[in-house]
């Protein structure tokens, strides 16, 4: 690697080669990172291609530099603004969780005049 890159770090490179798995993206002329398919955008990409094209000059944010293999990874979803989180549905309610046998008078009364027909009944 000729310049020191940092995690974190905000840069412009030019896309070099599309794959699969993600693009490679040349930082200066001695590095290349890879902007993985996961950090393209947000949301699921099924093809890089859609996205980028070789030749395109992106900014890419700095995620990972790994010095041993001199891989870098980077990310163009860093930069986006992450869409808003779906509301999840409240479970719905059943009519057990609105009544409460203890609570209602209705059930009072019903419980008392079962008493008194069972009664009446012979039961």
């Amino acid at each position: 690697m000729a310049k020191k890159y940092e995690v974190g770090e905000v840069v412009t490179g030019k896309v070099t080669g599309i794959q699969p798995y993600g693009a490679f993206v040349a930082l200066d002329e001695q590095t290349q990172g890879l902007v993985h398919i996961s950090e393209i955008t947000y949301g699921f990409v099924k093809d890089v291609a859609d996205y980028l094209k070789i030749g395109d000059e992106i900014q890419v944010k700095i995620l990972d530099v790994d010095e041993n293999s001199d891989k870098i990874s980077l990310s163009t979803r860093a930069l986006q603004v992450a869409p808003p989180q779906k509301k999840k549905e409240q479970p719905r309610k059943t009519l057990q969780d609105h009544v409460n046998e203890n609570d209602a008078n209705g059930f009072k009364s019903l419980k008392e005049k079962l008493k008194d027909w069972i009664e009446q009944s012979g039961h």
